[in-house]
């Protein structure tokens, strides 16, 4: 401690006897559970590290404090128009949330560890969208949240600041481009029902086939599939019904050349 220092003291000392109990109003500070005071003394900073939470004693004209907030923060990163790595434009925003974790750092090593943050998460935004396709951009959103909080966190560590999760808000695209998607998937999505709708006739062919040769080899099978069909055109009420009559029933009423050949000439 240097003779100026001491004497600074000495009378900043004196001063506080000869106001006293006034002083103490001046002299004892209080922070909150999450607060931190930096004190510092002449310019330098006190041995002891952040004091707090609680009650902390500084001297009158020659300490001063600044008191940091550990409290998790959270703010929006502005939209930004990015030219993705297929050289597509979209607009794209998220939403940062950081901690202090140094309060010494916080105050010393960088002049506004707020702003410097929110400019730094602008500028990283727009490098991480920027190696990135569109395709890439639209399906792996977690990814790219977890690459910006990692290159944040190692950016600001230094100034005293934890990145604790970074989240995409919002990609905006062109309107050409909404609509060509918007067609594309529409195109996409009558493929794949036609091609549906052409393996259930494939289905259903092969099973009227398998029915048709269980009615060949079983003819009361198909007797009885002519009754469900009458059964069928009964419940639709028709006024008129023509019930189509088996040819064995004719048999008695038709000619010799007839019988032996059942089908119609």
């Amino acid at each position: 401690m240097g003779c100026i220092e001491f004497l600074a003291i000495l009378l900043s000392s004196i001063l506080l006897v000869f106001t006293f109990p006034f002083s103490l109003c001046i002299c004892f500070k209080v922070v909150q559970e999450y607060e931190r005071a930096v004190i510092f003394r002449l310019g330098r900073i006190r041995t002891g590290g952040a004091r707090g939470p609680g009650l902390f004693f500084v001297l009158p004209c020659i300490d001063t404090y600044r008191k940091v907030d550990l409290r998790t923060v959270s703010f929006d990163v502005p939209s930004q128009e990015v030219l993705t790595k297929d050289s597509v434009t979209v607009s794209v925003d998220a939403v940062v949330y950081y901690r202090i974790n140094d309060p010494l750092k916080a105050v010393v090593a960088v002049e506004n560890y707020s702003h410097s943050t929110r400019l730094l998460a602008a500028t990283t935004l727009r490098n991480v969208i920027g190696t990135r396709n569109l395709a890439q951009l639209l399906s792996d959103r977690e990814a790219i949240s977890q690459l910006m909080q990692s290159t944040l966190d190692d950016a600001t560590g230094p100034w005293g600041v934890k990145v604790e999760r970074v989240e995409i808000k919002d990609v905006s695209l062109p309107v050409q481009l909404q609509k060509a998607m918007a067609a594309e998937a529409e195109a996409s999505r009558e493929a794949r029902a036609k091609v549906i709708a052409a393996e259930g006739e494939m289905k259903a062919s092969r099973a009227l086939k398998e029915a048709s040769e269980v009615m060949v080899d079983n003819p009361i099978a198909l007797q009885l599939r002519y009754l469900q069909t009458l059964n069928s055109i009964a419940a639709e009420k028709n006024s008129t019904i023509i019930f189509p009559l088996p040819m064995d029933i004719l048999g008695p009423f038709l000619t010799p050349k007839y019988r032996d050949d059942p089908r119609p000439s």
